[in-house]
């Protein structure tokens, strides 16, 4: 009983570090979705008007390759569309704006995560530690663009959106293995926009909260060495660009 308190309390104090980390706006990426202390509680932006809202949205229709320069250093993404149409339509469409190109890495959690994706950290006046509170706003409607959470059950033809599922019975296909690429999002189930994450490590904890969109295929090694405040030098889409739909 002694140990498993103890892993509880270490497995809070680590979520604990995550949401200090950006906190109080939509985007705050905080990834415990149940410290309502630290995230939105407002509706969801997209659960209201589910099927209009996502059929306005960049999707994949199948697999695309991006590689991010960090350091110098090549990481060389899969974005699986085929399981995750739009959250990895949304990461594409972003690549190919270059939307991501001189962002930070903000939050750093060894054994847990490296992340970045705001778009404040284009500013070079703007504190590191003040980052992840920042979404993607669409030039077209000067508006932020909000994506649902999308988690795909094993069994299931399609994904389900703008839920949790319980990952434990109901086995889903795209886990948080070592190097999963995910969407961070605050409380709100619907409110992942630009952030991402990248796991250091199996995080079993988080199937089914957050929706892993991707994997590193080669690099871990770079990202095993990001630190807080490095900088991605570029993101280019080598392969699979065809399958971006808008």
């Amino acid at each position: 009983m002694h140990i498993k308190i103890q892993r509880w309390l270490s497995l809070m104090l680590v979520f604990a570090v995550l949401v200090l980390g950006g906190c109080g706006t939509p985007q705050s990426a905080a990834l415990d979705p149940t410290n309502s202390s630290t995230a939105e509680t407002a509706s969801s932006p997209i659960a209201d008007n589910s099927s209009s809202q996502t059929s306005d949205l960049p999707r994949l229709e199948g697999k695309a390759t991006v590689v991010l320069t960090v350091k110098d250093s090549k990481i060389t993404i899969e974005v699986d569309g085929n399981n995750a149409p739009i959250t990895a339509g949304n990461f594409i469409d972003l690549v190919e704006r270059g939307f991501y190109d001189g962002l930070v890495f903000h939050r750093v959690v060894p054994d847990f995560v490296v992340q970045g994706g705001d778009p404040q950290g284009k500013d070079p006046n703007f504190p590191v530690e003040r980052l992840g509170t920042g979404s993607f706003v669409d030039p077209e409607t000067s508006r932020v663009r909000y994506i649902p959470l999308e988690i795909k059950p094993k069994a299931a033809e399609t994904p389900t959106y703008s839920q949790i599922v319980d990952s434990v019975s109901t086995p889903i296909v795209l886990n948080h293995s070592r190097g999963a690429v995910a969407m961070a999002r605050s409380q709100p189930a619907d409110s992942a926009s630009s952030q991402f994450y990248i796991a250091l490590s199996e995080l079993p904890s988080l199937d089914g909260s957050y929706a892993v969109f991707g994997y590193v295929k080669k690099g871990m090694e770079v990202v095993d060495n990001i630190q807080r405040g490095d900088h991605i030098e570029s993101a280019k889409v080598t392969q699979g660009s065809e399958n971006l739909k808008k």
